[in-house]
């Protein structure tokens, strides 16, 4: 069984290869179509549109799981895919221009062209994105006189040059509108207007600079700025925010474009990870559509992961995961990812109404309750003339934006109750289709589970866990000591404390100072007299910071620029002291990013000496950039043979600055797979040479979390946070395309101390899936037809609900855990029964769907045998397990 699987897996994959292929090689995604803008939206080939756009970063992922991405994306209801482009990534040396893996941001556009998407590309060069550096190359800062970001020669002339590098290479591919491709829109800077005023007039020449740079590369599309209230005339200025329904661009030419609706949040190493519930998402993006907005973009809609060193900071962590509808692994967060899709199949009912007025009708209903009411009429333009067969359709929105109360209201002569914070939309001014606040959409709940497919001589889990120790490595560990001392003649010394990225160049997060101490009997005996100890004091440091006395960790301090008091011990006669300083991710955020730097900054000194402090900075230093390990690049294939390992035995956990080594098995199957770095410290990773990332197990703090997470008023990234008392993250995504069938190599570097030996390599699935639907729920969407709808030739009253399960791609529905239709009660994996109950529930929703990858069930008496309660309203829950397709013993059907 499993053995077919994988030939049909085989199969199907090298289909899809050549599909792709084809398609990429194919010259023109679209006929050839303009793209410009008036007051109301962007105009596409001659007509206005609503858009509704998903953020997307190129090498988040790999290029394998891009065209899954994409998919997804489109199934969900997004018209754009929109992402930055990564100058340090494209250019990691100065002229060297870098297009390949997941860097290869053409095969990428030519991938959204491919699924009939549009693209909106965000050149910037400044991207911000939590990356490293903000997206610049580090070699920047060492271009003499150089300012970033300002009125500055320098600046200006390398920032030129990449752009129209980027220009010039989706021109020269064909990928803008006008030649066929799929790039209807450009962005130049990012975020200016927050940091503009830092740099004084300079700031204000530098965007009209910017403007006329970008506009003079005649790329034939529309440029936008973001956050920037003084966009010149010819860039349309958007909203980046949580919410930005009241946001008005700076000219009444230019339309009502949100580029960045924060869907989620970034995470930090030792805090808690926060979570934007649907139902205010979906709240803020109706509002935005009723207010008048044309195109939205969720940043992210898949977040990804920050592999190797591209996590910016300080302190961001691996995983990218945002909180997005689609998660890091790729899988679909649900009922985020559901409920926005129906969501955006309402908002394309109402499209053509939309895009035919010019403004809303306003209409208020109440102290916190309004609607906007858009008609098509006779006198609409030549814009939209493919809707002139529906000029007596309206649609509309009703906001409700009370956080407290629900509200019923009256419009147009019928009665609407609806939630608090929460909006209806009326494609046809009548039937309200659609609520934000009321998610129909199924729960997933997703985990990470060992695999045990391959495990064919252990009986049972209990003996595999007993004779492993919790890891599925199935191999023994091997070990080598990471030298305290200088290991290479890629060393250099001179007086002094040098800054940390002048010196590294950012080639790695390690950089060593080595020197020599005197310790005289006097300064023993001054010790012990007075009771003190000498202390190496820092007036400033960043990121993490470690000292070393003669080979051994004398202590570690985490920092944000912050001061140093570090007591050390020594031993008379000369001690080697070795000071490391670490980054965990460059500042990618601020003004003058050029001064940020890194390591250490002020005075270093050695306190409490008999005669008196010694200043560092007078003594020479031999300068050590980086690991051995790394310099020898022992995490790869081919080289990891070149240092003498030695079999690792529990006598040597736990051990600081060390490297370890092991191989395993790819788990069986297709599921997205987990590395469980939990019993570690802080370090890094590789699989078979990719670099998987930094980790860290700091633990974010037992306060701050929420028991409940009320979707109610305005959010905030504090707002519905999880994982209080737990390590950040102990799970790290390794994509499968980085995988072979067996003997996988996975190398660890650890700095602070931790078990390899608890390790495991997991599978990331949803194996619960819920849904609770009732009787007076809207029907779905995907059933409708929008111009019959808008027509009247279909009504919400003749169409019976349905709940809707699917499992992941490759997993079907083994058991139904609970399904009630009637009055049940409780939440997913809560669920219980209320006083009313049709008995057959179970065997009616097993049969639909069991043994399936996806089913639907109607909610109606009917389907039940019956009506189980009169008068009451009656709702189905149901709560399935899926599994694995090639793990049961039927197929999918």
């Amino acid at each position: 069984m499993v053995a077919r699987a994988r030939g049909e897996t085989v199969i199907q994959c090298l289909s899809l290869f050549l599909v792709i292929h084809f398609l990429v090689a194919s010259a023109n995604f679209f006929k050839p179509f303009n793209v410009t803008y008036d007051h109301r939206a962007l105009i596409i080939d001659g007509h206005r549109r609503m858009l509704i756009s998903g953020g997307i970063h190129y090498p988040r992922a790999t290029p394998e799981m891009w065209p899954d991405l994409i998919s997804k994306s489109k199934e969900g209801g997004v018209d754009v895919i929109q992402t930055y482009v990564f100058w340090n990534g494209h250019e990691p040396i100065r002229g060297q221009y870098f297009f390949e893996g997941r860097y290869d941001i053409v095969k990428f556009v030519k991938l959204v062209g491919a699924n009939g998407l549009y693209l909106h590309l965000r050149i910037g060069p400044y991207v911000c994105a939590e990356w490293n550096f903000g997206g610049f190359p580090v070699w920047l800062r060492d271009i003499p006189g150089i300012v970033f970001r300002t009125d500055n020669a320098p600046f200006k002339e390398e920032m030129q040059r990449f752009v129209k590098r980027i220009v010039d290479l989706m021109r020269e591919e064909m990928l803008f509108s006008w030649q066929g491709g799929p790039i209807i829109m450009l962005q130049i800077e990012n975020e200016y207007g927050d940091i503009e005023h830092s740099f004084g007039p300079g700031g204000k020449e530098y965007v009209k600079w910017a403007a006329r740079m970008a506009l003079g590369l005649r790329a034939g599309v529309p440029w936008v700025m973001c956050r920037q209230t003084d966009a010149p005339e010819n860039i349309i200025d958007a909203c980046n925010a949580y919410y930005c329904d009241g946001f008005k661009p700076n000219s009444q030419k230019k339309p009502m474009l949100w580029t960045e609706d924060w869907d989620g949040w970034f995470a930090t190493w030792g805090g808690s990870l926060p979570h934007r519930p649907v139902e205010d998402l979906a709240f803020a993006v109706a509002r935005f559509f009723e207010r008048g907005g044309s195109f939205q973009n969720y940043y992210m809609y898949f977040g990804g992961t920050n592999f190797g060193r591209t996590a910016g900071g300080p302190f961001y962590i691996t995983s990218y995961d945002y909180d997005a509808p689609i998660d890091e692994y790729g899988l679909l967060s649900e009922p985020k990812w559901g409920h926005l899709k129906d969501l955006h199949a309402t908002i394309k009912l109402c499209e053509p109404a939309l895009v035919a007025a010019d403004s809303p009708q306003y209409i208020k209903l109440g102290s916190k309750q309004e609607a906007h009411v858009y008609r098509i009429d006779s006198h609409t333009d030549g814009l939209n003339s493919t809707w002139h067969e529906s000029q007596s359709g309206c649609s509309a929105f009703l906001a409700n934006i009370d956080e407290c109360k629900a509200a019923t209201l009256r419009f147009l002569g019928q009665s609407y109750t609806l939630p608090p914070w929460s909006v209806s939309i009326l494609p046809d001014c009548r039937n309200a289709v659609f609520n934000t606040a009321k998610v129909t959409a199924q729960t997933s709940i997703k985990s990470v589970e060992l695999d045990l497919s391959y495990l064919s001589n252990v009986s049972s889990l209990q003996q595999f866990m007993a004779q492993n120790e919790g890891s599925n490595m199935q191999t023994s560990w091997v070990t080598i000591k990471e030298p305290i001392s200088v290991w290479s003649e890629n060393n250099f010394t001179v007086e002094g404390i040098l800054e940390h990225l002048n010196v590294t160049k950012d080639q790695s997060d390690y950089l060593w100072y080595f020197t020599r101490i005197y310790v005289s009997d006097e300064d023993i005996a001054f010790w012990e007299e007075n009771k003190v100890r000498p202390a190496v004091t820092i007036d400033s440091i960043r990121d993490v910071f470690r000292v070393f006395i003669n080979g051994q960790l004398a202590g570690s301090v985490i920092g944000r620029w912050d001061k140093v008091m570090q007591p050390v011990q020594f031993q008379k006669g000369y001690n080697d002291l070795v000071l490391l300083s670490q980054t965990v991710g460059l500042q990618n955020y601020g003004a003058f990013l050029e001064r940020e730097g890194a390591g250490f900054k002020g005075q270093t000194k050695l306190t409490g000496f008999k005669d008196g402090d010694i200043d560092l900075s007078n003594l020479l230093w031999t300068y050590q950039v980086g690991l051995q390990g790394e310099y020898l690049k022992i995490y790869g294939q081919g080289n990891n043979e070149m240092v003498e390992w030695t079999d690792l035995t529990h006598d040597d956990i736990p051990s600081t600055f060390t490297w370890y080594k092991t191989y395993f098995d790819a788990p069986a199957g297709a599921d997205p797979v987990a590395l469980d770095l939990g019993s570690m410290g802080k370090g890094q990773a590789w699989v078979n040479g990719h670099h998987i990332g930094r980790y860290w197990t700091l633990v974010a703090p037992e306060d701050g979390c929420q028991r409940n997470c009320d979707y109610r008023g305005a959010y905030s990234s504090g707002k519905c946070t999880t994982n209080c008392g737990k390590p950040t993250q102990t799970w790290y995504h390794i994509p499968r395309s980085w995988l072979q069938e067996s003997h996988n190599l996975l190398v660890i570097f650890e700095e602070t101390g931790g078990n390899p030996l608890d390790i495991s390599v997991k599978l990331r699935s949803a194996h619960v899936i819920c849904a609770h639907v009732s009787e007076n729920h809207y029907p779905p969407l995907q059933k409708w037809v929008r111009s019959d709808f808008i027509d009247g030739k279909i009504s919400v009253k003749d169409m019976t609900p349905e709940m809707q399960l699917q499992c992941q791609d490759g997993h079907i529905i083994s058991s139904i855990e609970f399904a009630s239709y009637g009055t049940p009660q409780g939440s997913c994996q809560k669920f219980s029964r209320g006083n009313c109950h049709a008995l057959n529930s179970l065997s009616v929703v097993a049969k639909a769907c069991q043994g399936t990858n996806k089913c639907n069930v109607a909610i109606s008496n009917a389907v039940f045998g019956g009506d189980p309660c009169r008068g009451i309203v009656k709702t189905l829950a149901v709560e399935a397990r899926c599994v694995s397709s090639t793990k049961v013993g039927f197929s999918q059907y």
